[in-house]
């Protein structure tokens, strides 16, 4: 299927480029935009230091900041790297403890990881079933050698906005740094950071329409002395993130964040619409639920899960759909969504989720287009479950052997039906529940059973299904429970 004909449903990701934006970093690029290294005193370097400057003030007028608080980074990973490990290391003489969230995005985990590695205490705090995280939680987990509180101000899997102006206060009252990583919220909904206790907050130019490879660091006025460079080599941006900076992509974060701040007030609730309107039609699926329902969310997203679907074979199924299980960092992975899990939900239903994003091209056909591609989907799979197996009927002479391995509540769930006349298979039916990799082998393996005796039952090996079939090594495991459905047959297989 041609990219013109997907529908993208996938902005949590990335945002398309806005082509306004596009033509902002074109004209940065050419001689007259200003091609010079900006920190050159020459006519060439002064020009590009001018564009950016006035970039910089763009990209803190979005956020309510003063443009000497913008710290350019490579993008919001860098950003909360910075934020975390950078306070931790400067605060280390006066403390060696950490408080962040379970449900954070791992750009803000794998640091806290890193930190215990040092010798940091870190501790996770979790949150309730509707994915908002108590401040009381917060509160409780800190203690005297507390330096660093970075919660997530909107949640990049399940849209759910956190309580930041709280959990803000609860540091600001004992002098404890807040971080918050807002690369799902800025230009989403309205950010303050002067009127609320924040002191670092992080955010990216390609999750607003603008270039990937550019972000941001908002670093409080007074604060920039208490973090601690990652890199050397450089006095670049008041020296916390040294080297030359990429005037054209600063020039597109700029450009994006003043249509950002010019749109959101008509966007909010345009996306608050489709959001609902999507909703609206799969929450007549039987066994479909809101991940994040009770709590206040951005208009943008939207994360369901949907019993008795494995959620790779649905994705899969959706050809027409460009969107994400979970969070698009996870999405190599089979792993149900960790986020998922701290909220309650079981593996299954974790594994069964989709994330549907929209932003600024997204139009009510698109939506609609989307609600009947889903529920066609989520049928297709549940008709082949073997939870909607019926018995045999006994309708024929035949004897009939049935062999299944799996079940519910497990990555794999396989049924063999086969009807058995004079030593042989004379009919085979199958259910399966899994990945598109078991689908597939699950009928190429019961194409070839007919005519079998129970001796002869097993056509070959699972690694060699796997070889014939180009089965990745990962999945191999999965072939071993086709295998033992298939073994289960032979075991079962009626007397001569």
């Amino acid at each position: 299927m041609s990219t013109r004909d997907l529908i993208y449903l996938d902005y949590a990701a990335t945002t398309p480029v806005d082509p306004s934006v596009i033509g902002a970093m074109t004209r940065s690029l050419a001689a007259e935009g200003g091609c010079g290294n900006p920190s050159s005193l020459h006519a060439f370097g002064r020009r590009a230091a001018k564009r950016i400057e006035a970039a910089r003030a763009e990209v803190a007028a979005l956020i309510g900041a003063a443009s000497e608080e913008i710290v350019f980074t490579s993008g919001a990973t860098e950003s909360d790297n910075l934020a975390v490990l950078g306070v931790a290391h400067a605060a280390a003489h006066r403390g060696r403890h950490v408080v962040s969230s379970r449900i954070e995005h791992k750009a803000g985990l794998d640091p806290c990881k890193r930190l215990e590695k040092e010798g940091f205490a870190v501790t996770l705090v979790t949150s309730d079933r509707s994915g908002r995280i108590d401040p009381g939680a917060v509160e409780a987990a800190l203690r005297p050698e507390t330096v660093l509180v970075s919660v997530m101000w909107v949640n990049n899997e399940t849209g759910v906005i956190q309580d930041v102006a709280a959990i803000g206060a609860l540091c600001r009252e004992r002098g404890i740094l807040y971080h918050t990583d807002a690369a799902q919220a800025v230009g989403k909904i309205p950010v303050a950071v002067h009127a609320l206790p924040v002191d670092l907050l992080s955010f990216t130019a390609h999750k607003l329409y603008g270039p990937k490879g550019i972000g941001a660091l908002y670093v409080r006025a007074g604060v920039r002395a208490r973090v601690l460079p990652l890199l050397v080599g450089g006095g670049q941006e008041g020296g916390l993130r040294p080297g030359t900076l990429p005037t054209h992509q600063i020039v597109g974060f700029g450009a994006a964040c003043a249509l950002a701040r010019a749109l959101l007030e008509a966007e909010g609730p345009r996306l608050t619409a489709l959001r609902e309107r999507l909703w609206g039609q799969l929450r007549a699926i039987r066994g479909v639920h809101l991940n994040g329902e009770g709590a206040p969310r951005v208009p943008g997203v939207l994360n369901v899960s949907f019993e008795g679907v494995e959620g790779e074979s649905l994705v899969t199924g959706l050809e027409e759909l460009a969107l994400s299980t979970g969070s698009a960092c996870n999405s190599a992975s089979s792993e149900p969504s960790y986020v998922l899990r701290a909220l309650g939900r079981d593996s299954q239903l974790a594994q069964s989720s989709l994330r549907f994003s929209f932003g600024r091209f997204t139009t009510p056909e698109d939506i609609d287009r989307a609600a009947v591609a889903v529920q066609r989907e989520v049928r297709r799979l549940r008709a082949l479950s073997p939870a909607t197996d019926l018995p045999g009927t006994g309708a024929t002479a035949d004897a009939e052997v049935v062999g299944e391995a799996g079940g519910p509540g497990r990555d794999v769930w396989i049924r063999f039906r086969l009807r058995v006349c004079s030593g042989r298979v004379s009919g085979v039916s199958h259910r399966v529940y899994g990945c598109p990799h078991t689908l597939a082998a699950a009928a190429w393996l019961a194409g070839r059973l007919p005519g079998r005796t129970g001796e002869e039952l097993m056509p070959g090996t699972p690694a060699e299904w796997a070889q014939t079939l180009a089965v990745p090594v990962e999945k191999l495991g999965r072939l071993l429970t086709l295998e033992d459905a298939l073994r289960e047959c032979q075991r079962r297989w009626p007397a001569v």
